[in-house]
């Protein structure tokens, strides 16, 4: 049942009738959780603030709190979170002016930036550590990540059937609900639905090692839950053997891109092998890398132009 709302009501119970009436069923699991987080917070920092007292004051001291806990990026995060719901008071007449306007976002100093993906010599030291015998494991799942750049989540819910050996094709439709208690879940986007083109090598290896699996069960996933961390120990080992730096399983997926650009692949194939919604999902991700092949792409124009007379 819902509550009626009213000025006097407290911001954190508005707020968690807003969440039920906006979000639930409206966005995924994963996100949800994030909007149930910004409620706990709200719970411990303004326990007493009614929707009458939230003035621009009270909602930048609110995000002031906040910051003293949290990088800038994960205060702003929090910011969008209760933005939409307070504007959704202010329509509603509960709140007089938007006290979210010209709010200002601060927060810790960054933590220092783990290395996100590896460069071509280091990921070939790291797959020589892998172990892979006769039977899957999670070098396995290791290696069909960094040739693919599949999620991990992507990558928990192949099956047998997904693999087209005979045209060199992964098929990627559905997810691995490993956050919450298992199962297919479908993919986190319309564009995330794709075709990859494998390799020979990936092709041999895993024909044999599917060919006397169920077809529709999971490569990866066994009896008991699986956990990323459980994969991400298993790729700190292998890259201290390799003495590369420690990436996550994350960071493969961000190795394989990485690898494409410089090859010369384009933003728009990368994308598509990614499964990015859009090109400027692709283009914020791999700025860095982006910018350093402009530059490069300069230094040959110049070149180019410098020989001609």
């Amino acid at each position: 049942m819902l509550n009626e709302i009213t000025k006097s009501e407290l911001f954190h119970r508005y707020y968690k009738q807003w969440i039920t009436v906006y979000k639930q069923g409206a966005i995924r699991e994963v996100t949800m959780s994030k909007y149930l987080m910004t409620l706990k917070w709200l719970e411990v920092l303004v326990p007493e603030l009614t929707l009458s007292e939230l003035t621009r004051i009270t909602y930048q001291q609110l995000l002031n709190d906040y910051a003293l806990e949290h990088e800038r990026q994960t205060t702003m995060d929090f910011h969008h979170q209760l933005k939409g719901a307070i504007l959704d008071a202010v329509d509603e007449g509960f709140i007089d002016r938007d006290p979210t306007r010209k709010a200002i976002i601060k927060g810790k100093a960054p933590r220092e930036k783990k290395t996100k993906y590896l460069n071509q010599f280091e990921l070939h030291a790291l797959l020589t550590k892998l172990k892979l015998g006769t039977e899957i494991n999670w070098d396995w799942l290791i290696l069909l990540i960094a040739k693919t750049g599949i999620r991990f989540s992507e990558a928990l819910a192949l099956t047998p059937n997904d693999f087209d050996f005979s045209h060199q094709m992964l098929s990627i439709s559905k997810t691995w609900d490993y956050k919450g208690n298992g199962g297919f879940l479908p993919t986190k986007n319309k564009s995330s639905i794709r075709k990859i083109q494998i390799d020979w090598q990936t092709v041999i290896r895993f024909s044999e090692l599917t060919k006397d699996l169920p077809n529709e069960t999971p490569l990866f996933v066994g009896d008991k839950k699986v956990y990323n961390s459980t994969v991400n120990n298993v790729i700190t080992r292998r890259c201290k053997e390799a003495n590369v730096p420690i990436i996550s399983i994350h960071g493969l997926r961000h190795t394989h891109a990485s690898l494409l650009l410089f090859a010369g692949v384009s933003i728009a194939s990368v994308a598509r092998r990614l499964g990015h919604s859009s090109m400027t999902t692709t283009q914020k991700t791999y700025i860095h890398i982006i910018r350093e092949l402009e530059n490069q792409d300069v230094d040959l124009v110049m070149r180019l132009l410098s020989g001609l007379s």
